[in-house]
């Protein structure tokens, strides 16, 4: 098996940076109740950062724009993702609020259910977006969320559409969005319960997929993925159009599996794979993925990809 070198097309992402406090448990516990759990442990997290890592791990050439608090846990962001490779230049350390941090429990299925509190994420504004324009300028592929301000993901999609950039968006956490962001979007990918939000479909079948993906299109969207966790994914594309099923695993923990699941498509999209390949690319790096324990050290590397 090759090792993966570092040089594919560039891919930037703007988005948020946390600490991930994660308690395992047998089960979630119910609206105030209290229950005891088993192990502890800390790790690296946050929708944005969780991406870009999993980008550079799979083969990107990967820059990171955030914002961290002037603490402990932003520099330990920050080398992380040096760590990894990533351009953090463009992060700001941000002089008065915290860092975000994420409170997650891990039931003995892997499932999960998550609290954060966003610190410095939710104050990364347009103006720090436009002090770096630069960064948009040398991408090709630009990764969004929305653990940040809506209005900063606005101007970064209108950046990116002055240079001709793509951009992605994975729609986590789920809400509410105005129909001019849809038009500029290159990708779309939300899971089934962010699809249902921004559709109005419930969706509980392919046929299901079929109508909320028309409904993406009649509001602008050209390419969506709506993720299915085990059930696979539904793609539909200037290209291919249809149902890709999940790789069967054994889950210890479904944190991050959708954002490695966006970072491989957008590698993949990168090294001009067909969409098709992208998603199936995706598809096996989010089942490696959910087989591990925390968020971004969940994150594959391309040699274990077996290419």
């Amino acid at each position: 098996m090759k090792e993966w070198q570092n040089n594919s097309t560039g891919i930037l992402v703007i988005g948020s940076s946390n600490t991930d406090m994660v308690v395992r448990s047998n089960r979630i516990p119910l609206p105030g109740e209290t229950i005891l759990g088993g192990d502890f442990f800390m790790n690296a997290g946050g929708k944005g950062a969780n991406q870009a890592v999993a980008a550079a791990r799979l083969g990107g050439n990967v820059a990171f724009i955030g914002r961290v608090g002037n603490d402990i846990f932003g520099e330990q962001s920050i080398t992380q993702l040096k760590r990894e490779g990533i351009d953090s230049e463009a992060i700001i350390t941000d002089p008065v609020h915290p860092s975000g941090v994420a409170l997650i429990t891990v039931d003995e299925a892997g499932e999960n259910c998550i609290v954060v509190a966003p610190g410095a994420n939710a104050f990364l504004s347009p103006s720090d977006i436009i002090r770096h324009r630069n960064k948009i300028a040398e991408a090709d592929i630009i990764l969004l969320q929305l653990e940040i301000p809506l209005e900063t993901i606005n101007e970064v999609i209108a950046l990116a559409r002055k240079n001709h950039k793509k951009v992605i968006l994975d729609p986590a956490p789920a809400c509410p969005l105005p129909k001019e962001i849809f038009t500029d979007l290159f990708l779309l990918t939300p899971n089934k319960v962010e699809a249902e939000m921004l559709t109005g479909v419930k969706i509980g079948s392919v046929s299901d997929c079929e109508r909320a993906v028309q409904v993406f299109k009649a509001k602008g969207v050209r390419n969506s993925i709506i993720t299915l966790g085990e059930s696979g994914s539904y793609v539909n594309s200037e290209t291919f159009s249809g149902h890709i099923p999940s790789v069967k695993v054994r889950a210890a923990d479904t944190t991050a599996a959708g954002d490695v699941f966006t970072a491989a498509v957008a590698v993949a999209l990168a090294e001009d794979q067909p969409v098709e390949a992208a998603v199936q690319f995706a598809t096996k790096a989010a089942a490696i993925a959910v087989s591990r324990q925390g968020a971004q050290a969940s994150a594959p590397y391309r040699r274990e990809m077996g290419e």
